[in-house]
This record gives C-alpha cells, structure tokens and sequence, in this order.
C-alpha cells in the first residue's frame, strides 16, 4: 500500500471541555497519512486516478473549522470517517496535536488508525 500524507495541517476551531475553550478558537495541528494504491496515477498522470489531497485539506479545514466539539477523540473518529467514507479510502493514520493544552508540556493529542469495515 502506498502512502499519500498531509502534515502540520493547522485549523482554528472550538475544542475542549473547559468553559474558556468555548470562549475561543484554538489551533489544532493535523499529521494525516492515507493509504492508496498510487500505480493508476502514475500511469496515467490523472489527479482523477488519485487522492486529490487538495480537496481533502479544504474539507477537514470546513468541517473542523465549524466544529465544536469536546473532546480531540470525537474529532479524530470524525476526521476519520470522512477520509474513509468521503474520499474512499482503505485505510488512514491520524495525529491530531492540540498544542499547548497543558502548561508545560508542548504537544498532547491522539493518535488513530483506521480502516474502510466493507
């Protein structure tokens, strides 16, 4: 399986639990790796023929751009099932970062993989 990948994708939104979070956008950081087969495209040079990762940031920066949800794992499982359901995808990995949600520590996040279930 071939590797397409996003990393460093940052999208303000509202996340979090405390009600200061609620209050104001924060960034999170996206590392995105998305399993495909790339030998079509590459023989026939068709973005049609592979994951157009351009469609895919402008639809994670929609989507978590007007979320608001809780916690990082209810996004991440979101995140997920657009890129496997959406862009039909056998397979992702996905690290969402949150920086700076805990003093002194730089990065804390989640990480996921996930496969299509059909």
């Amino acid at each position: 399986m071939d590797i397409i990948y996003l990393n460093d994708l940052r999208i303000d939104t509202v996340i979090g639990i405390y009600d200061w979070e609620r209050q104001t956008k924060q960034t999170i950081i996206l590392d995105i790796e998305m399993g495909t087969d790339i030998g079509k495209a590459a023989r026939t040079d068709s973005i049609e023929d592979t994951i157009n990762y351009k469609a895919v940031a402008k639809r994670l920066f929609t989507f978590v751009g007007e979320s608001e949800f809780e916690l990082v794992e209810t996004l991440a499982e979101k995140i997920a099932e657009i890129l496997l359901n959406e862009f039909k995808l056998p397979w992702c990995r996905l690290r969402l970062n949150k920086q700076g949600a805990l003093r002194g520590v730089r990065d804390v996040g989640i990480i996921i993989e996930r496969g299509r279930r059909d």
